[in-house]
């Protein structure tokens, strides 16, 4: 009878026991807190996965546009046709930059929040095809718009250069975007005086000296791409930067011979970064071919750029691998970068060739 009593007693107990247990599992406070905790995690998950989408729909390169309809929507005067020289030019200059800052996902160069802060494909594409409006600008400020050296540099030409020069990562104010919008500003107000016949200080010159000026930074660019591509795989390069001149002299002295290799971490920031100058070359290539028609058939010359512009856009194709592919030389694995740096380097030399082509008589 006394193990009987004894048994029912820790039976109540028990019972007792998982009763306030379970009263204290379901209490409102109780309940309140794992709600808070599941609508904290939930909120969690859902921002994650939209930070996710939105990169995935953002990591997009530009795609090209038709660089004579895009100036001939650009102009104002349908009665001006054809365009006036140089407008085709500017209008390309100008629609490189608008895309760099309204393209799908916006500029994303200096973002400091997610997604754009994770992502480096598009902004080294953006800078790659940054570099590219700053050699044009420039060639614009200090060359096609001057009849010869001693001449006045134009005004909003003048302003528009340094304004593509800024520091292209800087969120604060004055803010990227904000400066290239002033130099878009200022290149808008060219392209109407451009356009205009009663201002006739607004010129463009499509001469033959101007445009070798041109391809001379472009092959300094095109080589130096080349060379970075193709480190990827590592190089051991004999140091030629003193060859042809006994003369030559250079500040700090360097090895005979160099051991050249991208480090694995940027080898697809410097192959984006070719992709983006090469869609942004390609173009203004394209609006030279109009704006220039003239001198380049008198220097028999159209076909060598028709040819540059056919190897820069092999550059564009579509990538089928996730990642940048980077095998070695000869391996079972493509190199994506060595790929491209064959097509640029067959550009550079045709380059180099079109220029000593418009150097002849």
């Amino acid at each position: 009878m006394g193990s009987s009593d004894s048994f029912i007693r820790q039976l109540a107990t028990s019972s007792g026991s998982i009763a306030k247990r379970t009263a204290k599992l379901y209490a409102p406070s109780t309940l309140r807190e794992k709600g808070w905790l599941w609508t904290i995690g939930l909120a969690i998950i859902t921002l994650l996965v939209v930070i996710a989408v939105t990169g995935w729909y953002w990591d997009k390169e530009a795609e090209p546009f038709d660089v004579a309809e895009t100036a001939l929507q650009r102009a104002k005067s349908e009665a001006q046709q054809p365009l006036v020289t140089g407008f085709t030019f500017t209008s390309t200059v100008m629609e490189i930059a608008e895309t760099l800052l309204y393209k799908r996902g916006g500029y994303l160069s200096n973002d400091v929040l997610p997604p754009g802060v994770l992502m480096d494909n598009v902004p080294n594409w953006e800078f790659g095809a940054l570099v590219m409006v700053r050699d044009a600008a420039a060639a614009l400020r200090n060359h096609m718009s001057r009849s010869q050296s001693q001449s006045v540099e134009d005004p909003d030409l003048a302003r528009a250069e340094p304004q593509f020069n800024y520091q292209n990562d800087r969120w604060i104010l004055p803010s990227t975007e904000g400066e290239y919008k002033k130099g878009l500003e200022a290149l808008e107000r060219y392209l109407r005086r451009l356009e205009d016949p009663s201002q006739p200080d607004a010129q463009f010159f499509a001469r033959a000296d101007n445009l070798r000026v041109y391809l001379e930074i472009v092959e300094k660019r095109l080589g130096s791409l080349s060379q970075r591509l193709s480190a990827s795989v590592g190089q051991t390069r004999v140091n030629t930067d003193l060859d042809g001149d006994q003369a030559a002299q250079q500040a700090t002295a360097t090895a005979g011979t160099l051991i050249v290799k991208t480090p694995w971490l940027e080898i697809d920031d410097v192959f984006y970064e070719a992709r983006g100058a090469c869609w942004a070359l390609l173009h203004i290539l394209q609006s030279i071919e109009i704006d220039f028609d003239d001198i380049l058939r008198k220097k028999n010359a159209v076909v060598s750029l028709r040819q540059i512009i056919r190897e820069l856009a092999a550059t564009q194709e579509s990538i089928l691998s996730p990642v940048v592919l980077n095998g070695s030389g000869f391996s079972i694995f493509a190199n994506y970068s060595l790929t491209m740096a064959n097509y640029i380097a067959r550009a550079n030399a045709a380059v180099i060739n079109w220029r000593e082509l418009l150097a002849q008589g």
